[in-house]
């Protein structure tokens, strides 16, 4: 929300509201599965900004190396290879990032 302005904020506030908010806090499922399905879906779309974004919060979210890994393995034969490439890619960035 801190970079928006008057014309991004109604987009923020709706995502604030209805991603993080009504979705996020539902109790079907936990945070960590949450953060699976995400990364799953995003690098189905080929989504590599998301992808970033929500591998940092899956690792809050308590999700493994071998989980990501697993997904991304995972998300390579069921969307697309080049998808899943980007993804390994950027979870190795974020995932040494945070190594050190």
């Amino acid at each position: 929300m801190a970079d928006a302005d008057d014309f991004t904020r109604p987009l923020q506030e709706l995502v604030t509201e209805y991603c993080w908010g009504a979705v996020w806090t539902r109790p079907g499922l936990s945070r960590r599965v949450r953060s699976l399905v995400n990364l799953a879906m995003l690098t189905a779309l080929n989504r590599p900004h998301e992808v970033k974004l929500h591998l940092r919060a899956a690792l809050r979210n308590g999700c493994t190396r071998e989980e990501i890994r697993e997904v991304l393995l995972q998300t390579a034969i069921y969307c697309g290879v080049p998808a899943a490439v980007d993804s390994f890619r950027i979870a190795k960035e974020v995932l040494d990032d945070g190594a050190r």
